[in-house]
Order: C-alpha cells, then structure tokens, then sequence
C-alpha cells in the first residue's frame, strides 16, 4: 500500500492556544458553550466546555485534533467548531473528504504514537508521518459505522436477567483449542488489510493492517475467533487475522461449533475480559495457565446454556446493530 505524508492530505495547523484557567466554564447545553480540546486521550479530546469568547475565532468543524505534546498523538475527529489548549494541532482536508476518510487517518495517525513519549513531542515531526494513500475497501464497511447511526432497537424484547448462582465453571481448554499466534517481524511487514493482533488493550488488539500475500508464507491465519493476550485482554475477531507470540487465539472446540455465532461470542469473550484483574506484566497469560483456568458460564444440564448466552446478548440495546 503506497503512503504519503500527512500534510499531502491535511493543512497542519497550531490550533488557538488558550488557557483553560483564562475561561469560563459552563454546561454542554448552554447556548454560547464550545467544546475544549486538551491533550487528554479520553472522551474524544474534550476535556470541559466553555463560553465563546467574540474575539477568538475557533478551530474549524470537521478537521482533526492531534496532541503535540502530553498524551501525544491522541487524535480525534471534531464535528464542530472548538477551542484548544496548549500543543494541539488542528488537520484540516486539503480536499473535500468523507467523515469515513478522515476517521481512517484518525487512526492511522494514532498508530504512531509508539515513536513518542513526554519526552519527544510530535510537533517537528506530524507533518512527515506517513499514512496510507487511500483506505481499504473494508474499512467503511466494516470498522466505521458512527456509534450514532447505529440502532438502539433490541432484537429480543423480552428482557434476560443474569441469574449467577446458577452457572458453573468450565475450564478454558474444554471449550476451546488454545492456539499461539507467531512473530511477525516488523521489518519484514508490508501494510495492507489484513489486522495483526497484538497485546493491547484497545482497537481490538489491532496493531495495524499489514499485506496477506507478503505475510502469509509459513505463518497461520486465524479466522472468526477470540484472542486473548499475554494481559488478559480479549476480543472477538470477525474475519481473518494475523496473531503475534504474544496472542493466544482461541478456537472453539469441534462439538461447539455448530453452536457457535456471533452472539455468543460476545457474551464469552466479555466473561474472558474478567481474567485482565489476575494477569500483568509480572504475572502473563501464558499456555501453561490458560490449560488450567476456567470461566463461569451459564449451564444447563452441565454443558454451557447457548440459547441463553445468545438471548442474552439480543436483549440488550444497539444488539440490532452487532
């Protein structure tokens, strides 16, 4: 996949610069409220809302914010106008883009934040980074269906209550085949669409989208499945991906299958997410102890209550929209 730079596609501006102890703060819905942009990772980049002032003009809607320096390279697409705190670059398009475009370089650009820490900022360096020339065919079918567009709807009315006392335990390795993901030298990674699962605890443990062809040679694919990394962190992958050494997938048991769907996947692998309290990085998940760990599920007539995970899963809200 050809790249270029990011101020081929963006003007990269220093956004307004204001001092938050400088301004009034007020509620979202008051009439001259604005959004304040800081260098937080968190809720979009807004850390408060404040009163418009008549002499600043604010940052333009629709571009995007990067933090220079602090939480560096936490970028977000703003919908609306805003004002800025101190080392925040505003992306404006050089062309007329989709909101699907720009949420794509949103992350691309996210994905280097590893180059930077507090001590080496981004400001000298955003202009040259090098993101993809255009975005895959999957992406806006996939990955970026906006969280206000989806359905509240339920798909099941009647609603499940988790009743506790009655599950069991079930060990991990009766339930799956654990598996090991392989090492993908970085090197030797060309990107294109294909997502590489790592250990991380957001983006689905994506570390980026590298190239079937050039990758796949002497290592496995794995396919519609959960991964758990050596933290605890699990996710449900729906398609195919690369895991590295430090990802276990886990591939459901040959007597399961049939049983299994997307719904139920969800429900487990939010059961898995539980495991992330034993583990850390002096204490990983490693094969040794995923053979004897086990999960509480709901049973009946001591095998895993299927019917039950699912109806569970499509009673709570946005399920139309899974």
């Amino acid at each position: 996949m050809k790249t270029i730079k990011v101020s081929d596609i963006f003007d990269v501006q220093y956004g307004v610069n204001l001092e938050l102890v400088n301004l009034e703060e007020c509620n979202k819905d008051e009439k001259d409220s604005i959004n304040f942009v800081s260098r937080t990772e968190k809720n979009n980049g807004v850390s408060t809302y404040v009163r418009r002032l008549s002499d600043v003009v604010p940052n333009p809607a629709r571009t995007l914010s990067v933090a220079g320096g602090g939480s560096v390279l936490s970028t977000f697409y703003q919908k609306q106008e805003y004002y800025s705190g101190r080392d925040i670059y505003v992306l404006i398009p050089k062309r007329n883009i989709s909101e699907t475009e720009i949420l794509f370089y949103a992350f691309c650009i996210r994905q280097n934040k590893y180059r930077y820490n507090y001590g080496r900022q981004a400001n000298k360096t955003l202009k040259e980074l090098q993101i993809p020339e255009s975005i895959p065919k999957y992406w806006g079918d996939i990955n970026l269906r906006r969280v206000e567009e989806l359905k509240s709807v339920s798909l099941n009315k009647k609603k499940k209550e988790l009743e506790t006392k009655v599950w069991r335990e079930f060990k991990i390795k009766d339930l799956f085949n654990i598996e090991k993901g392989e090492r993908l030298n970085k090197e030797d990674r060309e990107p294109g669409n294909t997502p590489l699962v790592t250990s991380k605890d957001e983006n689905q443990g994506v570390a980026e989208f590298i190239d079937l062809e050039s990758n796949v040679h002497g290592k496995r694919l794995f396919t519609d499945s959960i991964s758990i990394d050596m933290f605890g962190n699990s996710f449900f992958h729906a398609g195919r991906y690369f895991g590295d050494d430090n990802v276990h997938p886990l591939i459901w048991r040959d007597e399961y299958k049939a049983e299994i769907n997307k719904y139920i996947n969800l429900f487990v692998v939010t059961i898995l997410q539980k495991l992330r309290l034993k583990y850390s990085y002096g204490r990983q998940v490693r094969l040794e102890r995923l053979n004897v760990e086990a999960i509480k599920l709901p049973s009946k007539n001591d095998v895993p209550d299927w019917q039950f995970m699912q109806d569970y899963i499509k009673s709570l809200p946005y399920s139309s929209s899974v």
